[in-house]
């Protein structure tokens, strides 16, 4: 009964859209105007700069993590359950009843139930994995499935609970379902990325 109603409790939190209502709060701007329309902190960031879209980072972290962080570590939830626990809020913010079931792609709220999970350890590598893939690929959409399939391996090799894997897989599922728009486009290679290959060989 907990579980099951902290993972209620996790996909309302998820669903609250702090980057849409910052963006009409403080910067008087529907930011699914901005960029690519997506209701999310990279949007707020173009609609404001770096310390509104930081703001807005931080807030859809947070209702990733203090859901799942508080299930994980105080409540002591454990295994399918928990697996509902942490894609609870992702599912929130992907599909918010507040937006028609309609939602951002849920990167930084995935952040956010990563640190719930395993504190500082799974979002420092995801961190350096996106801003890898960032740089070598063309297309946020192969980037965030590339980050996410890495570190399905890292898991996979070096501790793999099937609750880890399991809530991996799922977000793997649903970033497939959100950037299915990049994805149709093929895996192609950032040009800078090119040209410095170019000049190495």
């Amino acid at each position: 009964m907990t579980a099951a109603l902290l993972t209620v409790a996790g996909f309302l939190s998820g669903s609250v859209m702090f980057s849409l209502w910052l963006g009409r709060l403080a910067l008087r701007q529907d930011i699914r105007e901005v960029g690519d329309g997506n209701p999310g902190a990279f949007n707020v960031m173009a609609a404001g700069g770096k310390a509104w879209g930081f703001a807005a980072l931080m807030l859809d972290v947070f209702k990733g993590a203090i859901p799942v962080g508080l299930g994980r570590w105080f409540l002591h939830i454990d295994g399918a359950p928990l697996v509902a626990v942490a894609i609870a809020p992702v599912l929130g913010h992907a599909f918010s009843p507040w937006l028609g079931f309609k939602g951002g792609k849920a990167v930084a709220v995935t952040f956010g139930v990563w640190v719930g999970l395993t504190a500082w350890e799974a979002p420092t590598f995801m961190g350096i994995l996106l801003g890898l893939w960032f740089s070598i690929v063309a297309g946020s959409g192969w980037a965030v499935m590339l980050m996410t399939g890495c570190m399905f391996a890292y898991y996979l090799i070096t501790y793999p609970d099937p609750v880890w894997l399991s809530v991996l897989a799922l977000n793997a599922a649903l970033f497939a379902y959100k950037y299915r728009a990049d994805l149709r486009r093929p895996l192609d290679l950032r040009p800078s990325f090119k040209r410095l290959i170019w000049r190495s060989t």
